[in-house]
């Protein structure tokens, strides 16, 4: 299995594949929240993703802005 830096890896089930021209939205239930996605249609088609499938959601962001 592939190493990787990222740390925070959530562990869920896809609930919905949105399939555009060029991007999918993945949307993947992790502990009852929705977590969404945007990745290509070519990932979506790379990975044979659907619904139902388990899925682990890597989250690496360098900045988090809040407004309020």
């Amino acid at each position: 299995m592939a190493r990787i830096s990222g740390r925070n890896q959530l562990v869920g089930t896809v609930t919905e594949v949105v399939k555009g021209a060029v991007m999918a939205k993945v949307v993947i239930d992790y502990k009852g929240e929705a977590i969404t996605a945007t990745i290509t249609t070519d990932s979506v088609d790379d990975l044979g993703l659907k619904p139902g499938d388990t899925v682990t959601a890597l989250v690496k962001s360098t900045e988090v802005m809040v407004m309020k």
